[in-house]
């Protein structure tokens, strides 16, 4: 009789109305099995997930009347790293570590051939842990530093305002902008997360739970760079304390994600026509081809020598991507947030 594996997967089981509830909105399941040695490749490759990135856009992704929502009873889908087991693919061998978008959140997956043309092979370094490869070494951190070098557009003096500093996109950004020599403000969630902020070098950290947002852009202002994470009534005091010519470069609204409804809405957009304010939304598959070379070449070796700092939010086991998507959500998470399925 073949010897199957449990296969787990990340489903959606409820649509969300808010926050994404662990074994409400999503659960781990385990009702798939596979016969790892006799399964059909097809020409593709079967390979085994290694590590997942749990983002704040998954929420996105989960909503029934969006196009191209997962549907009930699906995993959900988005960036990983798997190391290939069995192939029929002559570029990838066994043994490979490939990083990979639009994956489903499972512990195995087989891939054809045309799923892997933009798949990247990813070669081992002993500076850096593999989970970094989808953080601040990956897509996150290439996201900062495409966005940064397309909209950024610096000038000595400038005084850059980031939300969600302490993280894992915002994190590099401040740190981008310190290389610079820029005045940094930081906002946080948390005071763990401002004493981050201050190693990193942001010469204004604050906790936006407990001090008052434009009391500190009106102090320390006016803002000639923001780097919007949240959207909303942060986005709208950053307009309020803007100076003449300011750019704004739009990479997350978080503030909307879970709560659309009622969410604070932008109320100061005239503020673009009257400071002349350059407003940019930032898309990482736009941007990522033009700069992942210059990333690769300027940005990893400052992470891999210690340059560049990072932190990895880690949880162990798919069965533990239910609570990290609500953590990434509600600001529970410290850093970049992976899920690690093996040690291989």
């Amino acid at each position: 009789m073949p010897s199957t594996t449990v296969n787990g997967r990340h489903l959606l089981k409820n649509y969300p109305s808010g926050y994404p509830i662990p074994g409400t909105t999503t659960i781990y399941d385990t009702s798939e099995r596979l016969d790892l040695d006799t399964v059909p490749l097809n020409g593709g490759v079967l390979a085994k997930l290694v590590v997942l990135s749990i983002d704040p856009y998954l929420r996105n992704t989960i909503k029934g009347n969006a196009p191209g929502s997962v549907q009930l009873g699906q995993p959900l889908t988005g960036f990983g790293i798997v190391k290939v087991i069995r192939s029929e693919v002559p570029a990838h061998s066994t043994g490979d570590y490939l990083s990979v978008n639009g994956l489903y959140h499972q512990e195995y997956s087989i891939f054809t051939k045309d799923q892997l043309s933009s798949a990247e092979l990813l070669k081992a370094d002993n500076r850096l842990p593999l989970s970094v490869h989808l953080g601040a070494a990956g897509p996150t951190g290439l996201t900062a530093f495409a966005g940064w070098k397309e909209f950024a557009k610096v000038k000595k003096g400038d005084t850059v305002f980031v939300s969600t500093a302490a993280g894992a996109v915002g994190s590099l950004v401040v740190q981008l902008a310190k290389l610079e020599s820029l005045k940094v403000i930081g906002s946080a969630g948390s005071d763990e997360k401002v004493k981050f902020l201050k190693e990193l070098g942001v010469d204004v950290a604050f906790n936006y739970k407990t001090t008052d947002l434009r009391d500190v852009l009106k102090k320390e202002g006016p803002i000639d760079l923001y780097w919007d994470n949240v959207g909303g009534d942060t986005l709208d005091a950053a307009l309020e304390n803007a100076s003449t010519g300011a750019r704004v470069i739009i990479c997350g609204s978080i503030s909307s994600y879970n709560h659309a409804a009622t969410s604070a809405g932008v109320k100061n957009l005239l503020h673009l026509t009257s400071k002349e304010i350059n407003l940019y939304g930032l898309s990482y598959f736009a941007l990522a081809p033009k700069y992942d070379a210059e990333f690769k070449k300027t940005v990893i070796p400052k992470l891999a020598d210690g340059t560049f700092k990072y932190l990895e939010d880690r949880k162990f086991g798919l069965d533990q991507a239910p609570q990290a998507m609500l953590d990434v959500q509600n600001g529970g998470n410290t850093g970049k947030s992976v899920i690690i399925l093996s040690d291989d």
